[in-house]
């Protein structure tokens, strides 16, 4: 397991999206699933950079690793404040666009691109773990 820390702004998104770009890369994983890994991180970390910590200061933390079964596994730990991601409403893909209220794509990409998500908190923690299983 590899990890990173960083403070929860904006200037630290693309060193933290980097850093598990790279680790799927090194293990083996395609263009187009990293892309899709991509995207559910950026989602996220926007989330806790925006929200968690609200004028505070505070870190998020990244472990990545491969499990046994051949999964990419990206644990986003941070202290903010509770959100548990899994408990939000499904985004309204129908309506026109002007209609839909803000929000909840980040819920259904992570939805459709990873296999498995979890969610805990534990010790005044946000822990979401992202699995994706190696095509």
């Amino acid at each position: 397991m590899v990890k990173i820390t960083k403070q929860a702004k904006i200037e630290y998104l693309h060193e933290l999206m980097e850093f598990v770009s790279n680790n799927a890369l090194r293990h083996g994983f395609s263009q187009k699933k990293i892309k899709e890994i991509e995207l559910v991180t950026e989602e996220v970390l926007m989330n806790i950079i925006s929200y968690a910590y609200e004028n505070d200061a505070g870190d998020i933390e990244i472990n990545c690793w491969k499990d046994n079964d051949k999964r990419f596994i990206t644990e986003i730990v941070d202290t903010g404040k509770h959100f548990d991601v899994l408990s939000g409403k499904e985004p309204d893909l129908i309506s026109d666009i002007d209609e839909r209220e803000v929000g909840g794509l980040g819920l259904f990409f992570m939805k459709q691109f990873m296999d498995d998500v979890q969610y805990q908190r534990e010790e005044g923690k946000n822990i979401l773990t992202l699995a994706v299983q190696q095509d």
